[in-house]
């Protein structure tokens, strides 16, 4: 059934395809170009923008059409600015489809305002709160990042294989940081662990003593840090250090990341975490494709890559840069049947679109969308070793 809607379709848009040759598509990049994952969103950025221009240099997106990235900022954490990014990504520059938002406030306050009232799809590298697996898309929402469900279960999963049964648990007071903090206390007292406190803290102080003081009060064996390494997570963490509360900490995605090495560096070893990641091949063959341009291992990097890729390839298969037509077609091109597609390999897959073939885009993260059209979910743990961030192994 699958191979006969996409040969109509395809068929059907045959002249679509054919006045597409020279045709520009725009593709909108929000994320937090400034903010709370500031550090993290170059390379987020540049994955994304990597996949635009290998279907570009390809010449076989709708016919011949390239494909232009246009940027906007999402602040992380402002709402409104992010509204008005995502607007003016729509109404003045003319995107067809927007790889973002990041994080999980302004995604959802951009697809409710923004993306279902115009139409237009978004497809998330790294909005994960729970929330959004059950938000009002129209069809219109998918995500490459897994939601905090999932990693709530791994974090527990991480603590109890080390034999830690007592933290103590601090997030930024966002949807993201409460979500997950939820999702991590209910799956971690589930498996029969205790949380000594669950506590929201603010991003932007310059002081977090008090917060310190009163996590430390309440004791535990590790200290969980559900925050933003650019911003009030890693404020928590100096203080604790400065003050001897902890030495050890458990971190989410949110936290991992280059600027983590250079706050901290060998102060917090023996720390542990985990981040979206496979060691499928797409993860090497990523790497690869990239060279020296960017860092591929950077969180929510190759999952940016996928969501681009999950955009055109969906166009391909519908014949149409347009949302209305393309958005069915995204967890067609996600899972199998079909052949399987790794990074490097865009060009292959819009010819076997072109052909009526089906494909399996498999990508850097071992793509796999279930339920509402987000990733079943793949984690990399990670330990901090020689000051550094290491791998310690996939779950």
């Amino acid at each position: 059934m699958k191979k006969l809607l996409m040969a109509t379709a395809l068929t059907a848009a045959s002249v679509t395809m054919a006045a597409a040759q020279d045709q520009e598509v725009k593709l909108g990049v929000i994320l937090g170009f400034t903010g709370p994952i500031e550090s993290l969103t170059p390379s987020m950025a540049a994955g994304a923008e990597l996949a635009m221009a290998e279907v570009t240099e390809s010449g076989l997106l709708l016919g011949g059409a390239t494909v232009t990235p246009v940027r906007a900022d999402s602040t992380c954490v402002d709402a409104a600015a992010a509204t008005t990014a995502a607007e003016r990504l729509i109404t003045s520059d003319g995107v067809s489809g927007i790889m973002g938002a990041d994080c999980s406030g302004v995604t959802g306050a951009i697809l409710a305002n923004v993306a279902v009232p115009n139409g237009v799809v978004m497809i998330s590298p790294s909005a994960t709160s729970p929330a959004l697996s059950t938000a009002e898309d129209n069809g219109l929402f998918f995500r490459t990042a897994p939601s905090d469900a999932r990693q709530g279960e791994v974090m527990t999963q991480v603590l109890v294989d080390q034999g830690i049964n007592e933290v103590a648990l601090t997030y930024t007071n966002n949807d993201y940081g409460k979500g997950l903090a939820d999702s991590f206390q209910a799956a971690f007292e589930a498996a029969g662990g205790i949380v000594t406190i669950s506590a929201a803290h603010e991003d932007g102080k310059a002081d977090y003593t008090a917060e310190v003081a009163a996590l430390a009060s309440a004791g535990g064996e590790r200290l969980v840090v559900a925050g933003y390494v650019d911003q009030g997570g890693s404020g928590i963490v100096r203080a604790a250090l400065d003050t001897g509360a902890f030495d050890t900490f458990h971190f989410p995605d949110g936290m991992i990341g280059e600027a983590l090495e250079q706050n901290f560096g060998d102060e917090i070893e023996g720390s542990t975490g985990q981040l979206p990641g496979s060691d499928s091949p797409g993860t090497a063959m990523l790497a690869e494709l990239a060279g020296d341009a960017f860092d591929t291992t950077s969180v929510f990097t190759p999952e940016s890559y996928d969501a681009a890729a999950l955009l055109m390839l969906a166009m391909q298969a519908a014949g149409s840069s347009d949302p209305n037509d393309y958005k069915d077609h995204v967890m067609d091109v996600a899972n199998a049947p079909g052949e399987q597609i790794f990074p490097g390999e865009l060009g292959k897959a819009l010819q076997i679109l072109a052909d009526g073939g089906e494909i399996d885009y498999v990508g850097a993260t071992a793509v796999e969308l279930i339920g509402p059209g987000e990733s079943a979910g793949n984690y990399r743990e990670i330990v901090i070793e020689g000051g550094e961030i290491t791998t310690a192994q996939y779950r």
